[in-house]
């Protein structure tokens, strides 16, 4: 129940926000963090719901009792609820930044990309049929819509998004850990 509400949390704040967020933020363009950035209006909505989505990470992963789920679900859902607390620098003209804030916002959300990347793919090494096979399409998405981001900056909302949903839909939804492992 906590991770659909989580889940659904993410989806409302992450569509609707950006209605209310400063002038000029595209969903199409403009990235979750950007929402959540340092003087943008409401940017705490944004930074409470990645709290919201590292701590239920966590949650979900520690109790599979497969350590290796444990470990990099638990990194993983850290550095996303870090990248909550640090804020990535404003994108709004004249005003001040925290360059410390933006600094760990980057390396918090990198370490979040990573972090998952390695849940992903250990997942589909340990795993069989339909579970190795979704494990090692996560891990595949984590590494090429980044890629796609950066190649196409112009979309990078849009793919940002996709590759949460798909992320946030697996580990919540559909990751079974073979306990066996």
């Amino acid at each position: 129940m906590a991770a659909r509400l989580v889940f659904l949390t993410f989806l409302v704040v992450s569509t609707v926000l950006p209605l209310f967020s400063f002038d000029g933020y595209s969903l199409v363009s403009n990235t979750t963090s950007h929402l959540g950035a340092q003087s943008s209006p409401h940017a705490w909505v944004m930074n409470v719901t990645f709290i919201a989505l590292g701590v239920m990470a966590v949650l979900v992963t520690v109790t599979t009792r497969v350590r290796y789920h444990q470990v990099f679900g638990a990194l993983f859902g850290a550095s996303l609820l870090l990248t909550g607390i640090f804020h990535h620098a404003p994108l709004m003209d004249g005003v001040p930044v925290d360059l410390f804030h933006d600094q760990m916002h980057s390396v918090f959300a990198n370490a979040t990309g990573f972090t998952f990347t390695l849940l992903a793919a250990g997942h589909g090494f340990m795993s069989h049929g339909r579970q190795r096979v979704a494990g090692f399409l996560l891990a595949a998405i984590a590494v090429i819509i980044p890629l796609c981001m950066w190649l196409v900056p112009d979309y990078m909302g849009l793919l940002q998004r996709t590759m949460f949903i798909s992320a946030f839909w697996w580990l919540f939804f559909y990751m079974k850990p073979d306990v066996r492992r």
